[in-house]
């Protein structure tokens, strides 16, 4: 089984070419939240995955939270992303876009001067970079009224339907990281008293609704959702009624026909890591695909797929310097490595300028 995570995959409506999966990665080169053209270089240059999830992009203005990332909230982001799309599709590729709502962590330098919002009025501990390279902390957010946040769920859905218009395969809302869907869910970050606070299930309101409205939208298998059990992230720590809330997430979108749920594991980055008894359990109660990402290697990714645990492994840093990673995996060539100087800055440089891999010449003998 070698080759595994090359394997094509057919679920319902979705085919793939093969398992490995491009992570979203925010490079943070959209300047006004525009998206650029050398997005699209980027992009077509690593069509070679199974699937590409597109990095995190604001439904909203007031949701962009860090510096250039991009937005797919009005007409010209649409037409811009539009011609990306193009760009991937003619090489063969499938691209989703990952919705985000960063909620409490950005700044209004970030957006336009928009006031940072959030479940709650309880400010993020850490700073984030703003304009002129300034680094601010966060300050504390507006805590949504309830209407205010029926109005961010309707931003996600007009934001997918956005997204479908600009020739995306589907879409993955970002309710991981301590972005805003997580903080409804984690009680640190919520003590509402409506419709969206107090218990587990008033708490998951928010990110089920976000999902409902979409898949009615654009349908289910041009869905998937990103979560980010146990990991800690965007000073967000474990809190005891965790497990509970993601089953009952999870039990919730059994009922629908979400496409995936895609985990995010970030112990690579420090944090505690998603249990494998959890992975175990999730593959149990979730009939539709799995997606895993968390540094995995060609050799732990397709142990993973062999043991039934995940359909898809998703790559994230290894893809930023090997455009044609899936190729490197199949003749087993080495990977190179990546300049983390230039992840989130550099425009052209460290993003489309990484090659594909150029066999060493082998020496020629000439004939008679």
């Amino acid at each position: 089984m070698k080759h595994l995570l090359l394997t094509p995959l057919t679920y319902k409506q979705q085919t793939f070419n093969n398992r490995i999966v491009m992570a979203p990665m925010s490079r943070r080169r959209a300047e006004g939240a525009m998206p650029q053209e050398n997005m699209g270089i980027y992009y077509a240059q690593r069509a070679g995955a199974g699937l590409i999830i597109a990095e995190n992009t604001a439904v909203s203005p007031n949701g962009v939270g860090y510096l250039n990332i991009p937005g797919i909230f009005n007409d010209a982001q649409q037409a811009a992303w539009k011609k990306i799309t193009g760009q991937v599709h003619a090489r063969g590729g499938k691209i989703f876009l990952q919705l985000v709502h960063t909620g409490r962590i950005g700044h209004p330098a970030n957006q336009w001067q928009q006031p940072v919002v959030g479940a709650s009025a309880l400010p993020a501990a850490g700073v984030l970079r703003t304009p002129y390279d300034a680094q601010a902390p966060f300050p504390v957010p507006h805590a949504l009224t309830t209407q205010e946040a029926d109005g961010l769920v309707a931003a996600h859905v007009q934001a997918a339907e956005r997204a479908i218009a600009a020739g995306f395969d589907g879409v993955e809302v970002h309710g991981a990281h301590g972005f805003l869907p997580m903080q409804f869910l984690h009680p640190l970050t919520n003590n509402r008293t409506d419709k969206y606070g107090g218990s587990i299930e008033n708490r998951s309101r928010f990110l089920l609704d976000v999902l409902k409205g979409i898949m009615d939208a654009i349908g289910p298998e041009r869905t998937g959702l990103r979560l980010s059990p146990f990991s800690g992230l965007n000073d967000l720590p474990p809190f005891p009624e965790e497990l509970a809330t993601y089953r009952y997430i999870v039990e919730e979108l059994r009922k629908t026909s979400l496409l995936y749920i895609h985990l995010s594991d970030q112990s690579t980055n420090g944090e505690p890591p998603i249990p494998h008894w959890y992975l175990q359990e999730l593959r149990e109660r979730f009939p539709n695909l799995i997606i895993l990402a968390g540094g995995y290697t060609q050799a732990t990714a397709t142990a993973m797929l062999e043991a039934g645990l995940a359909d898809l492994i998703a790559f994230g840093r290894p893809f930023i310097s090997n455009p044609d990673l899936p190729e490197r995996f199949r003749h087993g060539w080495p990977l190179a490595p990546a300049d983390e100087a230039t992840f989130y800055h550099g425009g052209d440089h460290g993003l489309i300028d990484y090659p594909s891999y150029s066999r060493p010449r082998e020496c020629a003998h000439a004939a008679g």
